[in-house]
């Protein structure tokens, strides 16, 4: 029974250690300005950061903007969407 116990601890411990990527993605719709908005707002960027996220995402076609725990990157991930930009989470383990 305490086996049984331990190993789920431990999985719950791995599980709130697990880290995720919030990937935003370039499209043809957003401005500059509004994705910079975005990123600071719902991101916690400065606005520098937002600048330069903002450019890899226009050059490159992708760039994370953001990493932590599911619920936080969900959290960001729920604002950016319903701001009409394109992102999505990846689990970086």
């Amino acid at each position: 029974m305490l086996g049984t116990q331990l190993e789920e601890a431990l999985e719950l411990a791995i599980e709130h250690d697990k880290q995720y990527a919030l990937i935003l993605y370039n499209d043809d719709v957003n401005t500059f300005d509004h994705v910079i908005h975005c990123l600071v707002k719902y991101c916690g960027h400065q606005i520098s950061q937002a600048e330069q996220c903002a450019n890899i995402v226009h050059f490159k076609g992708k760039c994370q903007v953001n990493n932590g725990a599911l619920k936080d990157m969900q959290q960001q991930c729920a604002a950016l969407l319903e701001e009409k930009l394109s992102a999505k989470i990846e689990d970086k383990n």
